[in-house]
């Protein structure tokens, strides 16, 4: 059996955002045009899509604002992303298309929202980019209303053991990317979840999670 090695937080974690956040305001309008030109990347994201549900919907770091536009005419839609240049993108986007969503910057781990305030959390390809997952969790779960969704999906390892499965993870990992324990980070903050693979390999995943409405209080934790 090929062994899973998990992220560990990393050592200095507001340098990390801050190199993640140079990357995206280089490359904002490739990572654009990657979308367009790699479809397979469009196909992943879209697997959100049937988990979104209203009326009050967050999207954490949306980027360019693709799946934001394909059900921000449903629901009352709110996003957030650190990165100052995407959000401008994402903007330019909607109006363009003549859509409508509050979008602001600010980091996943002090959202600027009350406590259950969002029927639905969406975060898609990017949870392997937060340095501090637990913090990042916590603060999902305390905008969420009680048995209110996540629709997540990001890089992982293959559920089953395959050979190709394993190295994709393993390159996700070389290009940056923190490949976190999952199962266990949902479980541990009151997710109820189910998961499946959809590409990569067997190396992305979509997890579906509903906040429960009552668990033991995690030490530095509030319960809603």
């Amino acid at each position: 059996m090929m062994r899973r090695r998990y992220a560990r937080e990393p050592r200095d974690k507001a340098e990390f955002t801050r190199r993640f956040d140079r990357f995206y305001t280089r490359y904002a309008r490739w990572y654009e045009r990657f979308i367009r030109v790699f479809p397979f990347w469009s196909r992943w994201l879209d697997q959100a899509l049937p988990y979104v549900m209203g009326p009050r919907v967050l999207e954490l770091s949306f980027g360019t604002g693709y799946l934001l536009g394909r059900y921000s005419r449903q629901f009352e839609v709110y996003g957030v992303d650190l990165n100052f240049k995407l959000t401008q993108l994402a903007r330019e986007r909607l109006l363009q298309a003549g859509m409508k969503a509050k979008l602001q910057v600010a980091d996943v781990t002090a959202l600027p929202y009350p406590e259950a305030a969002f029927d639905c959390v969406v975060n898609t390809m990017a949870f392997s980019g937060y340095p501090d997952a637990e913090a990042a969790m916590c603060e999902i779960r305390r905008v969420l209303i009680p048995g209110g969704q996540l629709a997540l999906i990001d890089v992982g390892y293959p559920l089953a053991n395959r050979p190709c499965g394993f190295i994709m993870a393993s390159l996700w990992r070389l290009v940056g990317d923190l490949l976190w324990d999952m199962d266990r980070l949902l479980s541990e903050h009151g997710f109820v979840t189910s998961v499946r693979e959809i590409g990569g390999s067997g190396s992305v995943h979509p997890y579906v999670g509903h906040k429960e409405s009552r668990i033991e209080p995690l030490a530095g934790m509030e319960v809603v």
